[in-house]
């Protein structure tokens, strides 16, 4: 998740009823953070000692490289890859009404630039960055660039917002500078504590700025919250029953930190110290395996399978064994409204991001389809990341958007396969062997060698031996040299060397 929340869900909140439970499983190696709706994992996160994320962190930057073209520059910020800025992102150049200039007028190569992430690194692209920043804390999200007082979308009771803008306005001091967008947990919050999350923030912008003073890029100056202290401060809702800690040594620094910045979270967290591992009581090793598997079964009958690339994600639903008890149309019917809550529910787990496309079984019925996507907007309106959804298109499919910051499980817990290469299916053995035949006549042009050894895996042998014995002779025959065969048990069947004797 992001540490702020000024991008809100289009959606409205369903009005519901229900038991939150969060397991925070703590190892030296990582943190994982599952949220379980009525013994149900509906959420997952997970960030490494080794690669943590790093949305929300600070850095004195310097540009790289200015492209005119495009618009953006390349920023050195310290990691592997250098970040990304678009001109959009630069806020100097919004300030006071002014029309947007060029990025080649605003930035030079090897200028300084504090810099705030917007997104993490994902796949071959490197970090978003922006240069206005936004401080997350525990009710309010300070803007020290901008002097505005906003209200979070979700807080929908107009006289609400207005009583909060108004309390604010009076906090804060006209002649300060900086503004503040009040979050959802501060509906409750009383003058004195805003006051205090006023205070902390204005410090923490302060120090960040002393931190600058003589310093030279790359540099972080303010990195977020840990994944534990994030889930207190941003996830933790009223709908909240219990928070679960399996580290005893953590359980004390949660508490410590609810205690100073959420002491309303305090009494819902407690230790863990059962013999079973936290997350196999609840199932969530056994969640985490389904998560990346690429199909879903839903308990009618039907399934989903789900095809993630670098751009976009396709969902395609189908009825497989379930069988209405009226007709064909009421099986269609059923199968896409079950369907809705398990892609909702899936795109939170598997936190999938950009453009999604989902192909519902096709409907005849308009009702039927005004109704399935109706039921798909209330399953998307639990989710706290940004996102948007168009109706049916001519094709009948339904596309949408959800904002990606982070990689998805799937790209944070696995690799491409070294096999496949990701494309998720082998050559069969057939094809590596005519390939093998084929790439001995080249090899017997180019090299006047006394015999070719052919290395392969067990299965392109064995059809060597057997079914096409008969081809591996007539063009030894036919370049007049011998063809020895070797079975490498390490061997992929795609993988074959042509050894010269």
């Amino acid at each position: 998740m992001a540490p702020h929340t000024r991008a809100i869900a289009h959606f409205p909140l369903q009005q519901r009823v229900m038991s939150i439970e969060f397991l925070i499983n703590f190892t030296p190696q990582e943190t994982r953070v599952a949220i379980v709706e009525q013994g149900v994992v509906q959420e997952l996160h997970v960030e490494r000692t080794a690669s943590r994320g790093i949305v929300g962190n600070i850095y004195l930057g310097k540009v790289v490289r200015v492209l005119p073209g495009m618009q953006s520059a390349f920023i050195d910020i310290g990691l592997e890859r250098t970040a990304f800025l678009h001109v959009a992102d630069i806020w100097t150049d919004r300030q006071n009404g002014e029309c947007a200039r060029p990025i080649e007028r605003i930035l030079a190569e090897g200028q300084n630039l504090t810099v705030q992430v917007l997104k993490d690194p994902i796949g071959t692209k490197g970090a978003r960055l922006s240069t206005q920043i936004s401080i997350a804390g525990r009710l309010l999200v300070y803007l020290p660039q901008e002097k505005h007082i906003g209200i979070s979308q979700r807080i929908e009771d107009e006289a609400e917002r207005e009583a909060l803008r108004t309390r604010l306005t009076r906090l804060v001091p006209s002649d300060e500078p900086g503004g503040f967008i009040v979050r959802t947990m501060a509906e409750s919050a009383s003058d004195d504590e805003l006051a205090a999350d006023i205070a902390y923030l204005r410090k923490l912008w302060r120090e960040i700025g002393n931190s600058t003073t003589g310093a030279f890029p790359p540099k972080v100056l303010h990195e977020d919250l840990g994944l534990g202290q994030r889930t207190l401060r941003d996830l933790v809702t009223d709908d909240t029953s219990r928070i679960r800690v399996d580290s005893r040594e953590n359980f004390q620094k949660l508490t410590t930190f609810a205690a100073e910045y959420t002491p309303q979270v305090l009494p819902l967290i407690e230790h863990y110290s059962g013999d079973r591992p936290l997350f196999d009581l609840y199932n969530v090793e056994e969640e985490i395996q389904k998560a990346l598997a690429r199909r879903v079964d839903l308990k009618s009958g039907g399934y989903l399978i789900i095809d993630q690339t670098e751009a976009m994600t396709t969902v395609d639903v189908n009825t497989g064994g379930f069988v209405g008890a009226r007709n064909f149309d009421d099986t269609i019917f059923k199968t896409n409204l079950e369907a809705t809550q398990a892609i909702a529910r899936q795109l939170r787990l598997r936190n999938l991001g950009g453009i999604i496309i989902i192909d519902f079984i096709d409907m005849e019925n308009t009702e039927h389809r005004e109704m399935v996507l109706d039921e798909f907007r209330k399953a998307l309106s639990r989710d706290h990341t940004k996102m948007s959804i168009n109706g049916f298109t001519a094709l009948g499919l339904v596309e949408m958007t959800r904002k990606r910051t982070r990689e998805s499980l799937a790209h944070l817990l696995c690799e491409p396969c070294p096999t496949c290469g990701g494309r998720g299916e082998v050559k069969t053995a057939r094809t590596v062997a005519y390939e093998i035949l084929r790439e001995l006549i080249r090899e017997a042009r180019q090299f006047n060698a006394k015999e070719f050894r052919v290395l392969a895996g067990p299965d392109v042998i064995d059809l060597f031996l057997d079914e096409e014995s008969q081809s591996l002779a007539m063009l030894s025959d036919f370049i007049d040299k011998k063809i020895s065969l070797h079975a490498e048990a390490s061997y992929t069947q795609e993988q074959f060397d042509i050894v010269l004797l």
